[in-house]
């Protein structure tokens, strides 16, 4: 589509913008429609989707109770295809209706936290574990917030024009490519001087930052591999596929996952033995 748009004085919402998402689009907050969250057994309540910024969560928990944490969890499934997100106990744990979102019942009083970074620090913070010392921890958050604030791009921007959009646009799709090219070197640049994010130090940095840009030079992401280029970034891969073979990472990212291979999808975990009994290979 070449033809101009000139934009109106003021903006109204006559009809949806088109592509993937178009029904679940809105420009008010607010839920759509009454109904009540589950409460499973486990002192943390997790409610996601095994999008990139579920996987973050559901990566951490697994890597926390491998390392022996008491950190067991519920995950209960919110399909945000089907508007989930927009039910009144969602809205009322995440007043932003975006997957995840954790209610912490591990005290005396339920603590709700939204926001993927923010469940990352509250975790790691409240079982000391996948942080670094304070002489480093400035780095850390700094790789933390650095994808907290770089994934728009690759995720609503390179992602949503290049897979997503209901037709194909050069502009967009050449501006946020160039975004996301110069965000996997950023990070090539950095792990050819560092095993992991921080150092030699595995910490939850690699946890939020691998779920978007590991998958994306996996070839995982839009289906977009060959059109990146992936394979120039060498320091990218080594990292991606150190942390694709730990077990709790391969554990974490099938969590509330609902498409690509059954044995791939674990549609809520209540047990550690769900991994072996409910996939959706041995049930569906």
């Amino acid at each position: 589509m070449t033809e101009e748009y000139t934009p109106p004085k003021v903006w109204t919402w006559d009809q949806p913008s088109g592509g993937k998402w178009a029904s679940l689009n809105r420009p008010v907050a607010g839920p759509t429609h009454d109904k009540e969250l589950p409460v499973g057994k486990h002192p943390f309540q997790l409610y996601s989707l095994a999008t990139p910024n579920g996987q973050k969560v559901t990566i951490l928990f697994e890597e926390l109770l491998a390392a022996g944490h008491d950190a067991e969890y519920d995950a209960w499934l919110i399909n945000i295809g089907e508007g989930d997100q927009f039910g009144s106990g969602f809205v009322d744990v995440n007043p932003n209706s975006k997957i995840p979102a954790l209610m912490d019942r591990s005290g005396d009083t339920p603590v709700r936290v939204f926001e993927s970074g923010a469940i990352l620090m509250h975790l790691a913070e409240k079982f000391g574990a996948f942080l670094t010392g304070p002489e480093q921890r400035a780095e850390m958050l700094s790789w933390l917030f650095w994808q907290m604030g770089s994934a728009p791009y690759l995720g609503g921007g390179f992602g949503h024009f290049y897979a997503y959009a209901p037709y194909k646009m050069q502009y967009p799709i050449d501006r946020f490519t160039m975004e996301v090219k110069r965000q996997l070197d950023v990070l090539d640049r950095h792990l050819s001087e560092n095993r992991y994010m921080v150092g030699d130090t595995y910490t939850i940095a690699d946890m939020a930052i691998w779920p978007w840009y590991g998958r994306t030079v996996m070839g995982e992401s839009y289906d977009a591999g060959e059109f990146l280029d992936v394979k120039t970034y060498k320091n990218v891969i080594r990292w991606t596929e150190e942390i694709a073979a730990r077990p709790a990472v391969q554990r974490g990212r099938i969590v509330n996952k609902v498409s690509g291979e059954p044995h791939e999808q674990l549609h809520e975990r209540h047990d550690a033995g769900d991994f072996d009994t409910k996939t959706q290979d041995k049930i569906g």
